[in-house]
């Protein structure tokens, strides 16, 4: 690590009060992990000498090679605004390597800075901008939640009748000290349901964001009484959550998706983006929507993406293209949830629009009709195709998709996979309240 980094972020603690410091990374599900030190160990943290048993985590390493190192992304350090001044507590994002000081094949986050890197040998980086939903719920006298929503307020409704408005002015005021950019904040179409943006910025950044968003939301909730849930679907016949995605690509500090001399202003880029995307919609499926829940939410009728097509006009699509153009010239892909692992989800969305651009997939026409109102006889004569119907659906089609998989990685891949179907099958062979409702009188 750079000298005049170490010495600033160890001024910054210095100055900030810090007592304690969270070095903190995901495993292969998204899930936040942390190690806890004090700040007499930062220095040796910043110079990636602390160990910790990798066994321990799912998806990491067996537990014969268990010794694994954590290296602190310094750019990353930030004080909990939550926590006491005195003895302060701040976080640092890392990446795992080997002892041998390689990077640890099964980091997601070091996973996405892979493909990231194929990105830079093309010219390209990547920006990102997420728009992420979460519902509040009620907790019962013993603090468990329900699914009890605090209100009964719709789309951009305000207090009294959207009573999670403080709680979500107090997330959005704990993110903006932690150096987030807060672009909007409303409630959503559902009873309980928030949505709160922040300004894009690099994939790498942004994943990093994510994990924090996550975390700060659960925590301010919790604070005021309230369980926050990225749950894809935790009510049905209500809307469920999503994560849309907007994407773009950039050569220095151009915007590679924005061609003025183009009619609707994209470049064969944006199209050969778009391209990659749609080809590989139903293996990324398995990545962006990972739970069995998440095919919950993935149904017509609650402005959920199910149809692969794409629009510059209507939201029923998978891929909208925002209407802004030059510098903010970007693609949306619309199916994603809260519930992937950010670092795995921006790394394979990346490695299929780099795919579409290396062969130039040009994507279909694009789709300005309703599709939710089309006969499927209508979808079949125009080639549009669904997402899968189920988790089960969605890891058959990343098994055959050798791209995705090569973004994943063998290592995690193989992790992944064995964990979901696990997933699957222990769903499976579960009874549901649905089954005994439908069938225990009537046999």
């Amino acid at each position: 690590m750079d000298e005049a980094i170490k010495k600033e972020v160890l001024a910054k603690a210095r100055e900030m009060g810090v007592k304690f410091i969270r070095l903190q990374f995901t495993d292969i599900l998204g899930v936040l992990k942390n190690m806890a030190i004090t700040v007499e160990q930062l220095e040796k943290a910043l110079d990636g000498e602390l160990m910790f048993d990798g066994s321990s985590i799912h998806g990491f390493t067996r537990i014969e090679e268990s010794d694994m190192y954590l290296r602190p992304d310094p750019k990353t350090f930030a004080v909990f605004p939550w926590r006491p001044r005195d003895g302060a507590v701040a976080r640092l994002m890392c990446d795992v390597y080997n002892p041998d000081g390689t990077p640890y094949a099964g980091c997601p986050r070091n996973t996405l800075k892979r493909v990231l890197a194929q990105a830079a040998e093309m010219g390209f980086t990547m920006n990102v901008g997420p728009e992420l939903e979460f519902f509040l719920f009620q907790v019962d006298s013993e603090g468990r939640p329900t699914l009890r929503t605090h209100d009964k307020a719709g789309y951009f409704d305000l207090s009294p009748v959207d009573l999670g408005e403080n709680a979500r002015r107090a997330m959005v005021l704990t993110l903006e000290e932690m150096g987030f950019e807060i672009e909007a904040s409303h409630h959503e179409v559902a009873p309980g349901q928030h949505e709160i943006d922040f300004k894009y910025s690099d994939a790498l950044d942004c994943a990093d964001k994510i994990v924090t968003f996550k975390f700060v939301v659960r925590t301010i909730a919790q604070r005021h009484g309230l369980h926050a849930t990225f749950m894809p679907k935790p009510v049905y016949g209500i809307n469920g959550s999503g994560m849309h995605t907007n994407q773009s690509l950039f050569r220095g500090n151009e915007n590679a998706f924005y061609d003025p001399s183009a009619p609707d202003g994209l470049s064969d880029i944006a199209r050969y983006y778009i391209g990659g995307l749609m080809k590989h919609a139903r293996a990324l499926a398995a990545v962006t929507n990972p739970t069995v829940n998440s095919y919950k939410r993935l149904v017509p009728g609650y402005e959920a993406p199910v149809y692969i097509a794409w629009s510059g006009r209507n939201r029923s699509p998978l891929i909208r293209i925002p209407a802004k153009r030059g510098m903010s010239t970007r693609i949306e892909l619309r199916n994603p949830d809260p519930s992937c692992n950010p670092y795995l989800a921006l790394a394979v969305c990346l490695a299929a629009g780099l795919d579409g651009i290396k062969n130039r997939i040009e994507p279909p026409p694009p789709c300005d009709r309703n599709i939710y109102e089309m006969t499927a006889a209508e979808r079949r004569e125009l080639g549009i195709e669904s997402l899968p119907a189920s988790l089960e659906e969605a890891l058959q089609e990343l098994a055959r998709d050798e791209v995705i998989r090569g973004a994943l990685g063998e290592d995690i891949y193989t992790k992944f996979v064995e964990a979901k179907q696990k997933e699957w099958e222990n769903y499976r062979v579960q009874v549901h309240p649905w089954e005994i409702e439908e069938y225990l009188t009537r046999f």
